[in-house]
């Protein structure tokens, strides 16, 4: 399984930027598609969830902000999206996507004035 983010970039705060993945492996393969963040130094952090059967979450540090949603219902089921608004400092970090237990590579999110 392949995986790779893109659409990062620097952004303003309060600004908005919409993160995509694509698999190698239609989506509803996986039991669940994840974003991941990580901050140089500290642990990834699980940003969104969603599961096969319909249904996401969220962290709490971006619940009513970010969304996710992935092209289930189209053929070929081969993307995932994070959109990310009224984005801050704080949510700068590589964003990664991951499908059950397969990583792909990252893209760098910078929010900064």
């Amino acid at each position: 399984v392949q995986l790779q983010a893109y659409g990062g970039g620097f952004v303003e705060p309060g600004g908005s930027l919409r993160l995509s993945c694509t698999s190698s492996e239609n989506i509803d393969t996986f039991f669940a598609m994840y974003w991941y963040r990580q901050i140089p130094g500290k642990q990834r952090e699980l940003v969104a969830s969603m599961y096969r059967g319909g249904g996401t979450s969220y962290a709490d540090s971006v619940n009513g902000r970010f969304y996710a949603f992935g092209d289930y219902g189209d053929n070929p089921k081969k993307m995932v999206f994070l959109q990310m608004n009224k984005l801050q400092p704080d949510d700068t970090a590589v964003y990664y996507c991951k499908a059950d237990s397969w990583w792909g590579q990252g893209t760098v999110v910078t929010v900064s004035s």
